[in-house]
Order: C-alpha cells, then sequence, then structure tokens
C-alpha cells in the first residue's frame, strides 16, 4: 500500500499548466535570515477557561505572540536567526482532506531547503497511522513535481483524525525520537491542531527535543479565532460550492434562502418553526410566480434545535469532544419531508396558491475536499509551509503558523504564530438541565458571529435573496483571468488583521511623540494628556479585569 504514497502521477493538461504556477512570498518571508518579533504572553480569548487551560497545558500556555518581520524592518528587540544547521522535520495530514494540503508540504520543503540544502523533510504515510507506525517517505523535487497546487492528500495520505489516547501520544513520541526528529508539523482543523497541543505539551513535559507545529487546514473555515483569519480550503470550496449551487439555481431559476444554525440557537427555533419559514418563504414566492426556489441548510442545524439536540446526545455515539456526531443527520431529508408535507397541506387548504408542491434534496457535502485548489489556496498553504520553517528556526513549541491581512495582496500580508492553546476554549456539554456540565480544553469549531459585518451584510439583503433570482457562478478554478483573485466575502469584509492593528496603533503612537515635544502648545499638550490619561485608565481597568478573571 505504502509504494502508491508519492509516486509522481499523470497529469491533465490543465493539471500540467496548473503545476507550473510559483505562489508568491511575502517580503518577511524571504532571503535566509530569520527575524522575529515577541509580544506578550498570548492568553485564551475566553478569561472564563484559561484557569482550565493553563492548568493542563502549564509547559505550553502563555507563550508569546511571534511576528515574523521583513528586513527592513526597525525593530531593536527583535531576534536576528542567520545561522541554519541542517534540521529533520516530519510532516503529516492529519485531518480530512482540503484542497491546497499539498501545497504547505511544498512550502516547507523549499524553505527548509533554501536555508540548508542537508535538511530532510519526511512525510509519514498514511495519516496518523503512519506516524505511529513510522511508515515514511523523504520528499524530494521528484515526490513533489506531480502535486504542486493539486488537490487530494495522495502525495502521504491520510486515515484517522486523531492522536488522543496516551498510547498514541507516546507512539508519537517514540517515533520522532527513533527519527530523530527536530520538529512535527501537523496539517489539519480544530482536530488534529487541539492534538499538536497535545502533543506538544506532551513533549515539552518529557523533554523530548522534537518542537510541534500546527498548520490550519480544512474546508470547513471553522478554525477562525483571532489570529486565524480563514484557513487552507476554505476559498475553494466557497468557489466550488457556489459553481453547484449556482448549477442548482440555473436549473430551477431560483433564488437561495440560506438557514443559518447560529441564528436559529440565539432566536431558539423549533424544528416546525423552521419548516413554517420555508414554508411561508415558498408562498412569498409563489405569489410572484416563482414557483421554485433553493434553500442551503448547515450540517450542524439540528445541533442548534433544543429539543432535537437533546434527543441525538442520547441516541448518537459523541465525537471526541463530547458533542453528537451530525454527519449521521441528514437534515435536508427531514426538512424537506417536513416542507413538503406543509405545502400540500396549505394546497389542500387552499391557502397556498402555487403549483404542487415537490421538494428535492441535493446534499454537496464535501464534494470540493478533492478538488483542484483555488489561487488563493495555493498561495496561502505555500506561504504557511514557509511559516513553518521560521517557527522552527526561532525553536517554538507548540504553536500554529498564523497569516493575517489576506484579504490584501500575497505582498501585503503578515506572517507570524500563535500558541495553539492561546486558541483553546473550555465547551461544556450536557445531556440535560439536571446533568452535571464537563468540559475540557480544545480548539472548538467557530460560529458565526451574529454581531459581525459578514452576517449583518446577509441580513440587510436577506429580502432580496428570498423574493428574487440572485446567485452568481464563478465558473472554473482558474490561476488567470475574471474571478481568479477573488476572495470570500466574509474574508474581505471583516477586520481580522490583529497584527496590522497592532502596528496601527505604534504608528499613532509615534505620531502623537512627534506631535507632543518640547516647544508644542499648551492646547496641544493639554489635549494630549487628557487623551491618553483616559485612554490608560480604561486599557488599565480593562486589562486588571481580564487578568482577575484567570486566576484561580
Amino acid at each position: 500500500m505504502d509504494s502508491d504514497y508519492g509516486v509522481p502521477r499523470e497529469l491533465s493538461e490543465v493539471q500540467k499548466k496548473r503545476a507550473l504556477y510559483q505562489p508568491g512570498l511575502p517580503p518577511c518571508l524571504q532571503g535566509t535570515t530569520v527575524r522575529v518579533e515577541y509580544g506578550d504572553a498570548a492568553i485564551a480569548a475566553d478569561p472564563a477557561g484559561a484557569h482550565v487551560i493553563s492548568h493542563a497545558y502549564p509547559h505550553t500556555y502563555g507563550q508569546p505572540l511571534a511576528h515574523f518581520l521583513r528586513k527592513t524592518s526597525i525593530v531593536p528587540e527583535a531576534k536576528v536567526i542567520s545561522e541554519h544547521p541542517a534540521v529533520r522535520v516530519g510532516i503529516v495530514f492529519c485531518g480530512r482532506q482540503s484542497p491546497g494540503g499539498h501545497n504547505v508540504v511544498w512550502g516547507l520543503y523549499d524553505a527548509i531547503k533554501a536555508h540548508n540544502q542537508n535538511s530532510k523533510l519526511i512525510g509519514f504515510l498514511g495519516g496518523s497511522d503512519g506516524l505511529l507506525a513510522q511508515r515514511t517517505l523523504e520528499i524530494t523535487d521528484e515526490v513533489l513535481s506531480s502535486y504542486k497546487n493539486q488537490g487530494g492528500y495522495d502525495m502521504l495520505g491520510r486515515t484517522k483524525d486523531q492522536i488522543r489516547t496516551t498510547e498514541q501520544v507516546n507512539g508519537a513520541m517514540a517515533s520522532c525520537q527513533t527519527l530523530k526528529l527536530d520538529a512535527l508539523v501537523i496539517i489539519g482543523g480544530v482536530t488534529s491542531n487541539t492534538d499538536a497541543a497535545q502533543l506538544a505539551e506532551t513533549f515539552a513535559a518529557a523533554k523530548c527535543p522534537t518542537k510541534v507545529v500546527g498548520v490550519p487546514v480544512t474546508l470547513n473555515g471553522d478554525l477562525k479565532n483571532q489570529f486565524v483569519e480563514t484557513t487552507v480550503g476554505f476559498d475553494t470550496i466557497c468557489k466550488v460550492n457556489s459553481q453547484l449551487i449556482s448549477n442548482v439555481c440555473t436549473d430551477a431559476l431560483s433564488a437561495e434562502k440560506v438557514i443559518l444554525g447560529e441564528e436559529v440557537a440565539a432566536s431558539k427555533l423549533t424544528i416546525f418553526d423552521i419548516t413554517k419559514q420555508i414554508c411561508d418563504a415558498v408562498q412569498a414566492r409563489a405569489e410572484t410566480d416563482k414557483n421554485h426556489g433553493v434553500v442551503l441548510i448547515p450540517e450542524g442545524l439540528v445541533e442548534s434545535i433544543p429539543e432535537l439536540y437533546a434527543l441525538l446526545q442520547l441516541l448518537l455515539h459523541p465525537e471526541s469532544d463530547d458533542s453528537a456526531q451530525l454527519s449521521q443527520i441528514e437534515t435536508e431529508k427531514l426538512l424537506a419531508q417536513l416542507v413538503e408535507t406543509e405545502m400540500n397541506r396549505r394546497l389542500k387548504e387552499g391557502t397556498y396558491k402555487g403549483k404542487k408542491f415537490n421538494a428535492i434534496c441535493h446534499f454537496f457535502g464535501y464534494q470540493a475536499r478533492g478538488a483542484l485548489p483555488s489561487k488563493f489556496d495555493c498561495d496561502y498553504a505555500y506561504v504557511l509551509g514557509h511559516v513553518c520553517y521560521h517557527i522552527i528556526a526561532a525553536g517554538l513549541n507548540g504553536y500554529m503558523a498564523t497569516v493575517t491581512n489576506l484579504k490584501s495582496p500575497v505582498n501585503k500580508w503578515r506572517c507570524g504564530a500563535a500558541p495553539i492553546s492561546s486558541m483553546m476554549t473550555v465547551k461544556r456539554w450536557s445531556c440535560g438541565p439536571a446533568a452535571a456540565q464537563i468540559g475540557k480544553p480544545a480548539v472548538h469549531m467557530a460560529s458565526v458571529d451574529l454581531k459581525g459585518k459578514a452576517y449583518e451584510l446577509l441580513r440587510q439583503n436577506s429580502s432580496s435573496f428570498l423574493l428574487e433570482d440572485i446567485y452568481r457562478n464563478p465558473g472554473p478554478l482558474q490561476f488567470e483571468g475574471p474571478g481568479a483573485d477573488s476572495k470570500p466575502i466574509s474574508l474581505c469584509v471583516e477586520d481580522q488583521d490583529y497584527m496590522g492593528r497592532i502596528k496601527k496603533l505604534q504608528e499613532y503612537l509615534e505620531k502623537v511623540k512627534t506631535i507632543v515635544k518640547p516647544g508644542c502648545s499648551q492646547d496641544i499638550l493639554k489635549a494630549a494628556l487628557t487623551a491618553m490619561s483616559s485612554v490608560t485608565e480604561t486599557l488599565n481597568i480593562m486589562s486588571s479585569s481580564s487578568v482577575g478573571q484567570t486566576t484561580f
């Protein structure tokens, strides 16, 4: 079986053309010197769970945020690393496959070879099983040749998504020690990066020299937090699903209605409330002679409906974080049957004047998993691979590679690293009102921000989406031409560039220094003192309040 991995594969003419595309690098990753600026300790976004996380991760929680600098940056306290001894780095696909994963391997390979030709990149075959069994393949130019800018995970393969038990963690550590790895890079989503954090903590406690680095790769786009703007694969699935949805829309000459699980949970809607909403939408469109329509339903919808989720907790085997296995629920079929029954009832009673109702289900699911990655995901994954080397060169353990300002061109991207433990929350699950809630630290799936700009944009246009035929087909994924550089609206409308905002604040402080200096007018001095005093007092209160919540 292992002989099938890493074998150069036959490429179509389109794939051959794609393989020639060379992703760019932001200035901070160019050259052979690593410049890293450290910030304050990165703590959990939810202070309520900070003490639980710090107790579970005493060696890796509270590490500083890292920011990689370009050569021209003037930061006196930055650490400059110009010596790059040969390193041995292992890499493994632990998550479900996502478009762009191969480019992470390519970017890391190019980075370690650029800094020292004697360095080795070792891929584990068959995912976490291969890691535990020490099945390896040395990555070379020849191995990479037919996988650059291509979809799938078949260069190395994947199996189980978890390295969770004590036996598995110890097995992973034994493999790293036997192979004398300086670092282990884990590619995956929320579950895989939670496992990466556990490995990093265990390795540190056991004084294992192998550093663990996580990379955010999942087409779900749910590994999103204050440090991670989006994941590799999300742009591709947005484009592929847009094309699939638009094909259905064109077939039905239809518009779209979107149901969000977060919105359902916030409004405490029942399954019958949702059914009524859809039926009312069908009826409203029928009144304008539009006897067609498309409704987008998230896989996790049932988790947001209290009475259904309580039942599921009893009936289904739990996932690793104790949530229900939502993939077992065919939500779209359930709703289709309920809506069809209700609409035909209305038709029989005469309250619905449209045509006889038929609900047809299309499950898009993960059809984009093996898709050719978009230009954005090719660039993003390749850059993250380079960031991984910078993390390794800086000697960091338990960090995730991060890139921000992604809505801008590649040359304006900002690269850094954040401790994975700082991205964790303590999510508590309960089987009923009287049941004890048990929580454990993990990198959990991000929910749609109902106060965010993307959701606000959706709500502002909800009436148009409901009653008009509005959809677009982005067409095949291309590196050139119209649409090649388009990005998800949710990425472009949000201001998520954490390091960019830090730098903007520093620029304001420098401007204050240049304006307020000996010789300035009394009015300027008075205004500056009043403003800075107010800001400082507010920040001190917020800071002390946050610290107070994180103590035992």
